[in-house]
């Protein structure tokens, strides 16, 4: 149906549900830019259509084992950097299936038992070693004695291997040794063996913890949730007293706000594709912790191709009571960072930031088309995305050339 063009870039940019059955992209360059685990399981089919992809993923997640890393070694956290990279993995032999299987896998929650086995994998005495080739045995072991060590010199903390993720240690085993979380994704994702021409790159390439805050609607200017977890899954499981307001990132130590700097890999590849979609996930911790960086709103605006945002097919805890217009408000705040610092501020409208809007067959929430109307958000679809985002995509790009 759709003839394959090499020069077509698709950026999947932070917020959506793609098509499971794609017939377009037979050779395309996309950008996907957010995080967690919404987007894997179209993946698979995905690749099917194109492996140039480059997935831009946010690095503030403290859920799950990463807040023990995060306690223990401070830095920025890996875990939806390797969850990503092994979504992508394929596993076409043997051999990837093996090391995909070992850079999966979690440990035990009993934490004795978590660390007997994680020290029978440093010595290379596990089964999941089997399959290996030697050189992979030799780079996957050197990182993970790497972390080991980095343990020992930290024994007044006491790190907890309860239901640790192999690929985290790697990951931050190879960042502590490299000094660039750049380097370690770059060889995790080789190591793994993921589509040529893939790639996944953090959306701020630093060493340091990067905190998520948050204030909702309701709060006084100091009052804030700190820390990712608690944003998007409290514990109580009690829906917060109002809406979320805005996410942005702070201080270590302290409530300040501060700026840090987008990857400049992450700028300098907006500047070149030809589509920007937002990639599904939770959107303010997943999608707006990523677009309101320095330099993200500016890049996508000076674009004239188009943007498109997928919803996904109901709202979850961030989003409770959100209809389709919403997701374009707060989108185009963050983008602006209308509630950030005053002085760079930006005031473009959410045409410039979103020219499609789809919505999943079956959706669960109130799509408001005179307020999207309003927004000046005019193509709007409701649709399988089988075939349906594909077209109209291809129709947007023949629309801007």
């Amino acid at each position: 149906m759709f003839k394959s063009r090499d020069n077509f870039h698709f950026s999947l940019c932070v917020g959506v549900v793609v098509p499971r059955n794609i017939l377009l992209f037979l050779s395309a360059q996309m950008d996907c830019v957010g995080g967690g685990t919404a987007f894997h399981d179209v993946i698979a089919e995905l690749r099917k259509l194109t492996t140039q992809v480059t997935h831009v993923i946010p690095v503030s997640n403290d859920e799950g084992s990463a807040a023990e890393i995060l306690r223990v070694f401070g830095g920025p956290a890996v875990g939806d950097l390797r969850s990503r990279c092994l979504a992508l993995s394929d596993g076409s032999n043997v051999e990837t299936l093996a090391v995909r299987a070992l850079l999966g896998h979690r440990l035990p929650n009993d934490p004795r038992r978590a660390k007997s086995e994680w020290y029978q994998i440093v010595e290379g005495e596990h089964t999941l070693w089997i399959g290996l080739s030697e050189a992979h045995r030799q780079i996957i072991r050197g990182f993970s004695v790497h972390f080991q060590t980095q343990v020992h010199l930290r024994s007044d903390e006491k790190f907890c291997f309860s239901d640790g993720s192999i690929g985290d240690f790697f990951l931050v085993g190879a960042r502590i040794f490299s000094l660039s979380l750049d380097a370690a994704t770059l060889l995790f994702s080789e190591v793994l063996g993921i589509p040529a021409g893939s790639k996944v790159l953090p959306v701020i390439s630093t060493s340091d913890r990067l905190t998520l805050g948050c204030q909702l609607m309701d709060s006084k200017e100091r009052e804030i949730i700190r820390g990712h977890k608690k944003i998007s899954h409290p514990s109580d499981r009690l829906p917060h007293s109002s809406r979320i307001k805005r996410v942005f990132y702070v201080s270590s130590e302290g409530d300040n706000e501060v700026f840090p700097s987008v990857n400049p890999a992450v700028l300098k590849h907006l500047d070149e594709v030809d589509c920007i979609v937002y990639e599904m996930g939770s959107l303010f911790t997943s999608i707006c912790s990523s677009l309101l960086l320095n330099g993200v709103g500016e890049k996508i605006a000076s674009r004239t191709c188009p943007k498109v945002l997928i919803l996904s097919g109901s709202n979850d805890f961030e989003t409770s009571g959100f209809k389709a217009s919403s997701y374009v408000t707060v989108i185009t705040e963050a983008l602006n960072r209308v509630h950030g610092n005053g002085r760079n501020r930006l005031r473009n409208k959410p045409k410039h930031y979103i020219t499609t809007l789809f919505v999943p067959k079956g959706y669960k929430f109130v799509v408001d088309n005179r307020l999207l109307e309003e927004q000046e958000v005019f193509d709007v679809s409701v649709s399988s995305f089988c075939h349906v985002l594909m077209f109209r995509i291809e129709q947007e790009d023949q629309r801007y050339r």
